[in-house]
């Protein structure tokens, strides 16, 4: 065989191995985002209230990746108006489950994270979106603590002024930091379950009749 015909046969043979890796790569990338975009739905409908925790400690770390979700949310010119207070506390979750009417299942949970919106960094209080964005913020925790394999379940405070006057004397926040929510965390007992909350009658298409 003509050195020629070798050299010709090898390219093309490093060719197909060049495409077939390509391919191979392509397939791997699209299955791996079809795998992703499926556990971030499975996620979204897992979500539950979990009222009811086992004695097991929660790490800083999932804390903290907890609120790093928490600050991943949308927010409204991007002014970013909050602010997180993580509570491991044994007497200040205890406190707290005793004087918030709603919040009972702290005494059971390893932390809790409060939402807040801080007035101090507005350009205009007034005319501020802070409770759409530490709402979002929140439910990006609630999501966060399902995907991690952790239960939590969001308690309002506001805007209820004997919840918020309890959260800020524990927890002594400014004037300018108003509390939105209290969310207890920690590691669920598996009986809560998710609800399927879809009604295909709350769907209108184009209008509303």
């Amino acid at each position: 065989m003509k050195k020629n015909n070798i050299y010709q046969l090898t390219t093309l043979a490093l060719c197909v191995v060049v495409v077939v890796l390509a391919y191979t790569n392509f397939s791997s990338d699209s299955a791996m985002e079809a795998s992703n975009k499926a556990a971030v739905l499975e996620t979204i409908h897992s979500r539950k209230s979990v009222r009811k925790y086992i004695d097991k400690p929660v790490s800083k770390d999932d804390l903290l990746t907890l609120v790093k979700a928490g600050m991943a949310a949308p927010s409204g010119k991007n002014e970013q108006p909050w602010a997180f207070v993580i509570v491991s506390e044994k007497a200040r979750l205890d406190t707290m489950a005793e004087r918030l009417p709603y919040a009972k299942m702290l005494r059971q949970a390893a932390a809790a994270i409060v939402v807040c919106g801080d007035m101090a960094r507005l350009r205009n209080p007034e005319a501020s979106l802070w409770v759409q964005d530490c709402s979002a913020a929140t439910e990006n925790i609630l999501l966060a603590a399902e995907a991690i394999g952790l239960g939590a379940v969001w308690t309002a405070a506001y805007p209820y002024e004997d919840r918020m006057g309890v959260v800020r004397s524990v927890l002594n926040l400014p004037p300018t930091t108003i509390p939105l929510c209290v969310i207890p965390v920690g590691y669920p007992d598996g009986t809560e379950k998710p609800k399927d909350k879809w009604k295909e009658e709350n769907v209108r298409w184009e209008r509303w009749e």
